[in-house]
C-alpha cells in the first residue's frame, strides 16, 4: 500500500520500539545517531499538519521511533515580556528513520498529512548531517532561496569545522547555504570565506 494514500485510521500491529535515546531536549531535535535506528529501516519525511512538528517528535520518541525535527531557537515578546522559543528550521515537515510500519504508526498519531518518498536515501542523510552539524555548532540560520547551482564547500576550522555546503560567489560569498534538496528549501550561515575549502 502507497504509504502516500494512507489515512490515519489504518489499523496496524504492534511494533517494538527501537533504542532511540532520550535526551533533555525531547530526542528529536538532534539526527538520531545509527545505533539509535531500527536496523532494516529507511528515511521517510512527514509533511505535517500545521504547527505539529515538535508534537509529531515528541509522540514518535515516546513511540520508540527515531526521527529528527530541527529546531532553531527564536526570541519572541508577548506582552513587553522575553521568552525563548524553539521553532522548526523547516515548515511543516519531520524526518523519521525506521521501517515501513513505523512510517504507518507516525501517521497513526493523526499528526501528519501524508508521507513523501525518498528515493535517494544517501543524500538526504549527507544533506541531514550537514543541518545536524550546524546545530551542533549553535548556528544562527536565516532564510534562503533553494540554491540549484553553486560552488561546493567544506569549513576547516572553527565550530562548524567538516560541515559541507554551498555558496553563491556572486550574491553571497559570505553565506554557507544547506539545501534540502528533496523539499526545494534551504537555509544558511553566514561563514567566514577564509575557513572554505572548495571540494568539488
Amino acid at each position: 500500500m502507497d504509504l502516500n494514500v494512507l489515512s490515519p485510521d489504518d489499523r496496524l500491529g504492534d511494533i517494538p520500539p527501537t533504542d532511540e535515546p532520550t535526551a533533555a531536549d525531547g530526542g528529536f531535535r538532534r539526527l538520531p545517531s545509527v545505533s539509535a535506528r531500527a536496523a532494516d529501516g529507511a528515511w521517510h519525511v512527514a509533511h505535517t499538519r500545521p504547527r505539529q512538528e515538535k508534537a509529531l517528535g515528541e509522540a514518535l520518541t515516546a513511540l520508540g521511533i527515531a526521527c529528527f525535527v530541527p529546531l532553531v531557537r527564536h526570541i519572541r515578546y508577548y506582552a513587553h515580556r522575553k521568552r525563548i522559543v524553539d521553532l522548526p528550521l523547516f515548515q511543516s515537515y519531520a524526518f523519521l528513520f525506521g521501517t515501513r510500519d513505523h512510517a504507518h504508526q507516525a501517521i497513526r498519531t493523526k499528526r501528519i498529512a501524508h508521507v513523501l518518498p525518498v528515493e535517494d536515501q544517501a543524500r538526504l542523510e549527507h544533506e541531514l548531517l550537514q543541518i545536524d552539524r550546524a546545530i551542533a555548532g549553535h548556528a544562527a540560520f536565516d532564510p534562503y532561496p533553494f540554491l540549484a547551482v553553486g560552488k561546493r564547500v567544506a569549513v576547516t576550522a572553527g565550530p562548524f569545522r567538516g560541515l559541507e555546503g554551498l555558496i553563491d560567489e556572486r550574491r553571497s560569498p559570505h553565506r554557507l547555504v544547506l539545501n534540502v534538496s528533496l523539499l526545494g528549501r534551504a537555509t544558511s550561515l553566514e561563514i567566514d570565506a577564509s575557513l572554505l575549502e572548495v571540494i568539488d
